[in-house]
C-alpha cells in the first residue's frame, strides 16, 4: 500500500513538474511572439479617420497625434489620460507650431488613470460624437494592449494603429538594454492579464 502511494506521488509530481515546465515554456514563447508584434517603424502613410485618440505617456505621443491632426488625418483629437491639473494651454505649449488646434479641435480626458480607463473614456467620446473610425496613437510597445482594450469597447469602430517609435527605447533589440527588457516584459505581462481578464468576462 505504501509503495503504491509513493508510486502515485512520484507520478503526480512528474505531471506537476511537466505542467509547470509547459507553462513557463509557453510564457516565454508567447513573450518572443509578443516582441515580434511590436511595430518597429512609424507608418509613413496612414489612412484618414473620423478622429484621433492619443493615450498619454510622453511628449512623442502627443507630438505624433497633433501632427496627424494638423495633416487632416482626423477631424478631432482626444488626449486621454491627462493629469487633472494639466491645462489645454500647457499641452499646446509642447507643440507650439500647432498650438492653435487646441482651441478648435482638441478634447481632454482627465478621468482615465490607466489603459482600461483610456478605452472606456475613448468609447464615451466616440459614442458622443458618432465617429466610425479612429486613429490610435501610443508607443509601439504599448500598442498591442491598447488595441485589445479598445477593440473590447469599440467592436464596431475601425481602429487604425499609429505606433510611436522612440529611438531611446529600441524594442526590436530589447535584450541589449536592461531597462528596455524590463519595460517590454512588464508590458507583455499586462497584455496577458488584459487578454485573460477579457476572456473571462471580467471588467476590472
Amino acid at each position: 500500500m505504501v509503495m503504491k502511494l509513493l508510486a502515485n506521488l512520484k507520478t503526480n509530481t512528474k505531471i506537476a513538474i511537466s505542467g509547470v515546465v509547459l507553462v513557463v515554456l509557453g510564457f516565454f514563447v508567447g513573450f518572443y511572439q509578443f516582441t515580434q508584434f511590436i511595430p518597429q517603424q512609424q507608418p509613413v502613410n496612414i489612412a484618414k479617420a473620423d478622429a484621433i485618440v492619443v493615450l498619454t505617456g510622453g511628449k512623442s505621443r502627443l507630438t505624433g497625434a497633433v501632427k496627424l491632426l494638423s495633416a487632416g488625418k482626423g477631424g478631432r483629437l482626444l488626449i486621454s489620460g491627462v493629469h487633472e491639473t494639466t491645462s489645454s494651454d500647457a499641452l499646446a505649449r509642447l507643440v507650439p507650431a500647432q498650438s492653435s488646434l487646441f482651441k478648435c479641435c482638441v478634447d481632454l480626458d482627465k478621468a482615465a488613470r490607466n489603459t482600461v480607463g483610456n478605452a472606456a473614456e475613448t468609447a464615451r467620446w466616440v459614442a458622443k460624437n458618432k465617429f466610425k473610425s479612429l486613429i490610435v496613437v501610443t508607443s509601439n510597445y504599448h500598442m498591442p494592449r491598447s488595441l485589445v482594450e479598445l477593440r473590447n469597447v469599440l467592436p464596431q469602430i475601425n481602429l487604425i494603429a499609429y505606433p510611436v517609435v522612440v529611438d531611446s527605447i529600441p524594442a526590436s533589440q530589447w535584450w541589449t538594454n536592461r531597462d528596455t527588457a524590463q519595460l517590454v516584459m512588464s508590458e507583455y505581462v499586462k497584455y496577458l492579464a488584459a487578454r485573460i481578464r477579457l476572456a473571462s468576462g471580467l471588467i476590472n
